[in-house]
């Protein structure tokens, strides 16, 4: 074997274990995490746990609906009110912003991304939890998921702009020659060209943005409210619900795990075990849609 023939051989098996080391560590994190689950699904079950309304770690109740309905919601709100700006962001980098504009806007979304949580988190609990509870609703103290869902919404919005960006970057020029060719208008081109050729890697963004909503803790743990509680609308219209108090699954974790023994901690393994469902969920969603786009493209 030539020397260049080894040293082809020798980056195939370096790419290749690189490629099993990942595989691995998701694999026996898995493993760990449900290990220690077990005993929680044994003696609780698995139902009782994801439909239990009621999480009291004192009288051996652990319900889990509570936290997964929070998880939901706040990710909801926060896909909801991010997404349009990023998407926004996204095509304004990627097809109408001049060259000067664009060399501070997107450093600026880009360093939003490097801003630790925990900032995030102190600016809505100095901010964004006055101004909500500035709202006249009833039971309304300024924590809960409204909050919680507009710091989301800018801690994804990066992540998302980023990737939606490159994705229309990446769409051919040939493209929007062909639809100005045929007397699209500039957004009509957009519209109708740019963004369905992209939508794979639009897709792909917004996945990126749910598992960064969904993972999210400390954050969320300082304004959503941090009670074990179902959301409601609290005797008021139901868009009244983001107003409600509630408590995220990592952030149920992280709060109850320093001190957890025993049924609880394996409880709260449990949670894990459920997020990572989720996640997995989530990413094989995706992956479906994307396939479906793309098949429909090539037909």
């Amino acid at each position: 074997m030539t020397r260049k023939g080894a040293v082809e051989s020798a980056m195939r098996t370096v790419l290749l274990c690189a490629g099993l080391a990942s595989l691995l560590i998701v694999a026996m994190t898995g493993i760990f995490i449900l290990r220690e689950a077990m005993p929680a699904f044994r003696e609780v079950g698995v139902w009782r746990l994801l439909s239990g309304s009621e999480w009291r770690p004192g009288q051996e109740l652990y319900g889990l609906l509570p936290m997964i309905a929070g998880s939901g919601l706040v990710t909801l709100g926060a896909v909801c009110l991010g997404l349009p700006i990023a998407l926004g962001c996204g095509i304004f980098l990627a097809e109408t912003a001049p060259g000067w504009i664009r060399g501070v806007v997107k450093p600026s979304i880009e360093l939003l991304a490097g801003i630790p949580s925990v900032v995030y988190g102190l600016f809505g609990l100095v901010v964004l939890v006055p101004a909500v509870r500035g709202f006249d609703y009833p039971g309304n103290a300024g924590f809960g998921l409204l909050s919680a869902s507009i710091v989301l919404a800018v801690m994804i919005l990066p992540t998302i702009a980023s990737v939606s960006e490159v994705a229309i970057r990446s769409v051919p020029d040939e493209y929007r020659k062909g639809a100005l060719a045929l007397g699209s208008t500039r957004w009509e081109m957009i519209r109708t060209v740019v963004l369905p050729a992209a939508r794979s890697g639009i897709l792909s963004a917004v996945v990126l943005g749910l598992g960064r909503a969904v993972g999210e803790t400390i954050a969320m743990i300082m304004v959503i409210g941090n009670s074990v509680m179902m959301p409601s609308a609290m005797g008021g219209p139901l868009p009244g619900i983001f107003l409600s108090r509630a408590r995220t699954l990592t952030g149920n974790i992280a709060v109850e795990m320093s001190y957890a023994t025993g049924l609880h901690s394996s409880a709260l393994f449990a949670t894990g075990v459920v997020l990572f469902v989720l996640i997995m969920l989530v990413n094989s969603a995706a992956r479906a849609l994307m396939a479906r786009n793309a098949g429909g493209g090539r037909g």
